[in-house]
């Protein structure tokens, strides 16, 4: 019993994690004060959301191909390219979702040219769960792809000597990239999910009591 509560309220923690995920959000959604993109190395704010815009051109090295992606029940890929701001640090931006084909081949994830001026969402990378931070070189043998975003490790990967741990998810009404969104939960349980899961796991908990109170308190038989 003392397990099914303790799992029990987990969940409502997980519950009330998220939410205030999605509350921050939208709060930084309706405002949209722009920051600047080096906001994305601060410290005092790697776990928090800023909305946040810069002029600046993308790294001519390899995209990032961020695995185990779902959208719509299909399975693919979110893309991500370096991108060097004026007078600040580079930092990784999605620039999508790209679905993947029977074969599981990598799509090729073209370069923005130019100067141009981003703006979107200063996240946190997705959740990994439970996956190991592996690195492998894509198909085309340029890109690579990953089972989760790792500062540390991608940054010689795409030729830079160090990434901010926040990654910019650039806002779906600019003309580039692919299928996005500013979704913050992408591939995880949204908070309803959460709960419905500590319910299941309280009810077993009376299951059980209510078990052990009959097994303890029936008269036994002659």
């Amino acid at each position: 019993m003392a397990l099914f509560a303790s799992l029990g309220r987990w969940q409502l923690g997980r519950m009330h994690e998220k939410q205030a995920m999605l509350d921050a959000v939208a709060a930084t959604l309706a405002e949209r004060n722009p920051r600047p993109l080096s906001a994305a190395g601060d410290p005092a704010r790697q776990r928090d959301f800023d909305w946040a815009a810069g002029e600046g051109a993308f790294l001519d090295g390899p995209a990032v191909l961020l695995d185990n992606q779902q959208q719509g029940g299909r399975p693919g890929v979110r893309a991500y390219r370096a991108f060097r701001p004026l007078g600040a640090p580079p930092l990784l931006v999605e620039l999508g979702w790209l679905p993947l084909p029977g074969d599981r081949a990598t799509p090729s994830v073209d370069l923005p040219p130019g100067a141009i001026r981003v703006q979107g969402l200063l996240v946190p990378p997705p959740s990994p769960g439970l996956a190991r931070a592996d690195l492998r070189p894509a198909d085309n043998a340029v890109d690579v792809v990953v089972t989760r975003l790792d500062a540390g490790s991608l940054a010689a990967a795409v030729g830079v000597e160090v990434l901010p741990p926040r990654v910019l998810k650039l806002d779906p009404a600019l003309p580039l990239g692919h299928a996005r969104d500013l979704d913050v939960l992408p591939n995880t349980l949204p908070p309803d999910k959460h709960l419905g899961y500590a319910v299941q796991w309280f009810g077993l908990a009376l299951a059980v009591l209510a078990t052990a109170l009959i097994l303890s308190f029936r008269r036994p038989h002659r």
